[in-house]
This record gives C-alpha cells, structure tokens and sequence, in this order.
C-alpha cells in the first residue's frame, strides 16, 4: 500500500532500529521533505546524512524497486535530481537517467500502523476514531477546528466564485443564487439554486416596487403556477406572470425538483419563494445592505422577513390553512446567516483582498451558537463539543472531507490515531 509507505515516510514513522542503505552505509532522516502534489518525485526538499555526509534534494517511494523503471523515471531528467529511492521491497537496483545509480532504502510499514489503519478503514461505526478523541489535548482539538474552518470558508469560496463565472461577474446574482440555495434548508438547496439561476434579476428589479410582480416572476420561473386548484389570486399570478413572460422572453422552469414529500408545511418551496419575494421587494441593493451591516442582530433583523397577505393562510396554491404568519424562525435565519451570507462576505473579501471582511466573517461565525444537526451531536457524544458556529462548520467539514470519504491520513485526529503504539512496543 504505496499511500500508507508515502504516510510513513512523510510522518517518519519508521521501525526503531538504525537504517541502513542497499548497500550499507548508515542512514539518517533530517527532513524528509514536502509532499509534492505536481508530477515529479515524490517528496522535494529532502535532508538525509549518509555515510556521514549531508544530502539535499528528492526522494521518491514505491512499493517495488522495479516500479522505478516500470514508470519510466531511469529516462526521465526530472528524477536526476532523487537522492534517495524508498520502497518495501528491493527488487532491483536503479538509475538516474545519465546511468548513475540511486541510493534505496528497504522500508517497510511498521506492523501496528496497518493495524490502526486497518481498524479506521474498516470501522462501520463514525467517527472510527471515537475512543482516542476524549485523551487528546484541546489545543490541538482547537487547531485542526480552526484549519478546517478555514477550508470550509475556501471550499464555499469556489463554489461562489464558479457561480460568478456562469453569471457574468454579477456578484448581486450569485449572492441572490447563494441566498436560494440556503432558504432550500437542505431539502431543497439544489432546486432553488437552479430555479435562482433562472431568474431575470435584471428584469425582476424594473417591477421591484410591487411585491405582486415579483411573485409572478419567482412563482412562474418556478413552474409552480400551473398548480390546481387554483383561486382567484392564483390566475392573477398567471396573468401576471404570462405579461411579465412575453415582455421579457421568459420560460417556466420544468428543471426544477421541487420535494414536498416529508417535508414541513412552514419549509414548503412555496412559503419559502413567498419569504424570498418579500425579502427581495424590500431591500434594493441586497448584497450592499448585508455586506455593510457589521453586527449579528442587524444581520438577523435584515432577514427575518415575512410574505405576502396571501400567504398568511395558505402553504400552497389554493388550499386555505388557518391564519398563520410565515416568518423565519430564529435557528431558520442563524442557517442562512452561517450557509449564505458569511461564506459570501468572506468570498467577496477574498476578491476585494480585503482582510477586514475576512476577519468580520470568521467573528460571526465565533459569535454565533454551533448548529444543533446530527454531525455534531455525533461528535459532541465522542467529546468533542462545538463552542460556536465556526467549530459546527468545521465539524461538517471533518465529516463530510475525511471522514465519509475514509481520509484518515489527511487528518489530525487521524495521525494522533495512527500513530499509537501497542504499549508492549513503546
């Protein structure tokens, strides 16, 4: 298992016992170099003592010595530069390209390494890693949270960053599309983002003193008006919406998936369009607005929100339910504070280069409550509690990354696992 040697050898989990070349001289790992994620040797920047005398440059590794040439690397000029040929099993001698041979060292994976491997590969219970959490220190627990905090910010990043390529470099549709997804609340995130992509912002804004019309726009793009029965304010929709359409060259979306089954009367993609119209009707100049209110409570006063009259009794099109006010609850509008607008505000700092609005994002998601979801219950039962939103963020992250995807080599909790030994061997 080459990515297990390539561990041991990053992590210089080695036997504890002298190394030795092929040919015998005396061995010794200073530095054994940064993992190279570009073609060309494996580790760049290594230090080794042998035989006494000090060597720079490049190391590579494989699982058979015959793997050296069987990849070509004996023509390759990119190689000449390997100080050191590491492999489990010595099978062959190597050469640089000008014929000159390659110090190798005969390494292989220390017993109780593929066993904790093994353990963490195989474990159907997650986090495989659950019995160490509560033994490690909290400093480290801490900064593994904050790396993965950080890489969650970027990975949100990239994805906004796509969107503003597929839309123009308009960064009030791609917060407008970023807002959507999160007012899906998980369910329906994908439908609302594909719906959101097909909105005429543009168009949408000449009619945006009417919250009527904006209905008509979001409802009709969302292919929601075609619904039976329908009722007096439905045909005005559709009336309106069929002006709105042939002014503008619109077609109602039949991409879009919406999910109702199992879902929440108050989370119905209805409620939630009627929530995003009036949020929309009232405030001009959206991404602005949020991007310059510097506090929580101005944040969550900016999308408490509420709907229509028409929607005070209704959870769909033409059926009466008792009178009921549609606005977010508290835990609805911390979601979308934490799953839009932070990663956006953080995104927009990244592109403006502007470290306040980096460091405005990472506080607060400091000063916000962690979210209540079973990720971090889970974790919290391992001991591993959130203290705020930016650790819950970092807790789906660790699972979602490394966990789900059996990453244990990548991570910090990982390597503290992997690298116990069997008490007899310490």
């Amino acid at each position: 298992m080459e990515q297990l040697l390539h561990y041991a050898w990053k992590h210089k989990l080695f036997p504890l016992k002298p190394l030795h070349t092929t040919q015998g001289e005396s061995l010794e790992i200073i530095n054994p170099g940064v993992p190279n994620p570009n073609a060309g040797p494996d580790f760049s920047n290594a230090r080794i003592r042998m035989g006494g005398v000090v060597w720079a440059g490049d190391v590579e590794i494989h699982l058979r010595a015959s793997d050296w040439k069987r990849h070509g690397h004996h023509l390759d000029k990119n190689y000449d530069s390997v100080i050191l040929h590491v492999a489990s099993e010595i099978d062959t001698e190597v050469r640089r390209s000008d014929g000159e041979p390659v110090p190798q060292l005969e390494l292989h994976c220390p017993g109780y390494l593929l066993d904790n491997y093994r353990r963490l590969a195989e474990a159907d219970r997650y986090p495989a890693c659950h019995l160490l959490i509560p033994s490690l220190p909290p400093l480290l627990l801490h900064g593994w949270l904050s790396r993965l905090q950080t890489e969650r910010f970027e990975e949100k990043t990239a994805r906004i960053m796509q969107l503003l390529e597929r839309h123009g470099k308009d960064w009030e549709h791609a917060f407008f599309i970023t807002l959507a997804r999160g007012f899906g609340f998980g369910t329906n995130s994908d439908a609302f983002e594909f719906w959101a992509g097909t909105i005429p912002l543009q168009a949408v804004n000449k009619h945006r003193d009417s919250l009527f019309q904006i209905e008509a726009f979001f409802f009709g793009q969302a292919g929601l008006l075609q619904e039976v029965p329908a009722d007096a304010y439905t045909e005005r929709l559709m009336k309106e919406y069929a002006y709105l359409s042939h002014k503008f060259g619109l077609q109602p979306s039949c991409n879009c998936r919406w999910k109702l089954l199992r879902t929440r009367p108050g989370n119905f993609p209805h409620v939630r369009i009627a929530q995003l119209a009036s949020f929309y009707h009232r405030s001009e100049g959206l991404l602005s607005v949020l991007m310059e209110t510097a506090d929580l409570k101005g944040l969550r006063d900016i999308l408490r929100g509420g709907t229509s009259e028409y929607w005070l009794t209704h959870y769909v099109f033409g059926e009466v339910s008792p009178a009921h006010p549609k606005t977010l609850s508290n835990s609805s509008i911390d979601l979308l504070v934490i799953n839009a607008v932070i990663p956006f505000l953080y995104a927009y700092g990244k592109y403006k280069g502007d470290n306040a609005l980096l460091q405005r994002a990472g506080n607060l998601l400091e000063e916000m409550r962690p979210e209540n979801n079973y990720i971090v219950r889970i974790w919290k039962e391992c001991g591993l509690e959130a203290s705020h939103a930016g650790d819950s963020q970092a807790l789906v992250q660790l699972k979602r990354n490394y966990c789900d995807l059996k990453k244990c080599l990548h991570c910090r909790i990982g390597y503290e696992y992997l690298k116990t030994r069997p008490a007899a061997a310490q």
